[in-house]
């Protein structure tokens, strides 16, 4: 993430699930202003995310000594989780005691001192929208990864009106970055963009379900750090969606990658393997803009140039090896 100043300034921050994908980009934007402490058990997350100025913990969301590493802390990030539908349903029973029962030991480890907690939900929940969706419509559960993140909502509420807490969760949707981000190691649960740009620049053709119509509100990561920093900072309360409000079809995504990258390969359309599958995400920021001020800033023809700039400079070594 190109760095500017984080708006928490000087506080102990802790943040489980800390070298993940949104975790790790979180601890280093945030380590330059702050004590960050960034723990967890690398399921899916790797140290080597994390730059040496953030302090890091092997550590599990469900251990019961958790307070002796984040009690401490002044704001939790919570964003240690079974973080998909294939990984939730693949174990149902771990898939609630990471997503359920570790939300709440991590929030009884800094109830007595945490000015702030900010936690990860999902747009998931909303279904199929091609209309933007606001956080006030009605939503429910479809499988039990959406159903452990909605028990966070619920827990979070409890937490809010019962000790007076500051907890708020952020609905992402459909977040992403480049393996030469920190989501390499994860391959097939790696960000879709990530995913279909390196097949490309490798000359694969990458599958897509369906007729490739289906569409995203593709969130480049380094708007959901700054989502999450500005969450901190305001102290909020609540649910809020952090999305761009535009959506592209996956088809335009590969056209998108392919302008990039300066080839030509064309997807292979597969049948969709999964019930239920969420044909069209779209998001309604406005709650989020008017508590924080916060907007996006990587619209997503740019982040796509983003992701491809390590291939492109790859190619451009190897033409310039050659022409010695």
């Amino acid at each position: 993430m190109s760095q500017s100043k984080s708006a928490l300034t000087d506080k102990r921050v802790g943040i489980t699930g800390g070298a993940g994908f949104i975790g790790s980009n979180l601890a280093n934007y945030l380590a330059a202003e702050n004590d960050v402490v960034a723990i967890d058990d690398l399921y899916l997350g790797i140290e080597s995310n994390l730059d040496d100025d953030v302090t890091f913990y092997d550590k599990s969301v469900l251990d019961d000594d958790l307070a002796d590493l984040i009690g401490d802390v002044d704001v939790l990030y919570h964003l240690a989780a079974l973080s998909s539908r294939q990984m939730h349903e693949e174990n149902p029973r771990r898939g609630v005691r990471v997503n359920v029962e570790g939300f709440v030991n991590a929030i009884e480890a800094v109830r007595d001192t945490c000015e702030s907690v900010v936690y990860a939900s999902t747009s998931s929940i909303y279904g199929d929208r091609t209309e933007p969706s606001p956080t006030s419509m009605a939503v429910e559960a479809q499988t039990g990864y959406e159903a452990s993140k909605l028990a966070r909502e619920r827990y979070a509420e409890y937490y809010s009106n019962h000790y007076g807490m500051n907890v708020a969760g952020l609905r992402f949707f459909s977040v992403y970055q480049g393996f030469g981000g920190n989501e390499a190691h994860k391959g097939t649960f790696a960000n879709t963009v990530a995913q279909f740009a390196d097949a490309i620049a490798n000359g694969q053709r990458p599958e897509l379900f369906g007729d490739g119509s289906q569409t995203r509100d593709f969130t480049h990561v380094d708007d959901v750090v700054r989502a999450l920093d500005l969450t901190a900072a305001e102290q909020l309360t609540g649910v809020y969606n952090v999305g761009t409000g535009e959506a592209y079809s996956f088809n335009e995504m590969v056209g998108l990658i392919n302008d990039a990258l300066g080839t030509d390969v064309e997807p292979i359309y597969v049948d969709c393997p999964f019930d239920g599958y969420v044909t069209d995400t779209l998001a309604d920021c406005s709650a989020f803009r008017a508590a924080t001020a916060w907007s996006p800033q990587v619209g997503f023809e740019a982040g796509v140039r983003r992701v491809c700039v390590p291939y492109v400079e790859s190619q451009t070594a190897e033409q310039l090896e050659v022409g010695r």
